[in-house]
């Protein structure tokens, strides 16, 4: 069981940053793999990025986000962060965090845990 609170969302220019948090209370954080997933009025939900545990050391982006946007942890604080970089337009969305079991997916349908949701708005 994990439970999980996003934040760090906000209003920024086109070309700015923002750095996301997911706050987990989940016992047994390190065992799961964490996904960063974004939702815009209209449109399914779409995967991001994920990380998987801190042992398999590997990190997945969506293309579209690939050397703009950084997904790290903090097993101590069990944080999960999204540093969002050089945003765009098209990044306005609102943004999930969410949780499987040990091995990270860019399918939503495959994490059993979600966040709320925190609304990330990019103005050009």
């Amino acid at each position: 069981q994990v439970q999980l609170v996003e934040s760090g969302g906000g209003l920024v220019q086109a070309g700015g940053s923002l750095r996301l948090s997911c706050a987990s209370s989940g016992r047994t954080f390190s065992n799961y793999a964490i996904g960063w997933f974004r939702q815009a009025p209209g449109k399914e939900r779409e995967f991001v990025a994920a990380i998987s545990r801190p042992t398999s050391r590997s990190t997945d982006y969506a293309d579209s986000v690939k050397g703009r946007f950084t997904i790290s942890r903090d097993n101590a604080k069990k944080m999960v962060y999204l540093q969002m970089n050089s945003l765009k337009p098209e990044d306005t969305a609102i943004y999930y965090c969410a949780a499987r079991t040990f091995v990270p997916s860019i399918s939503p349908g495959q994490y059993n845990y979600w966040g709320q949701g925190t609304q990330v708005a990019v103005s050009s």
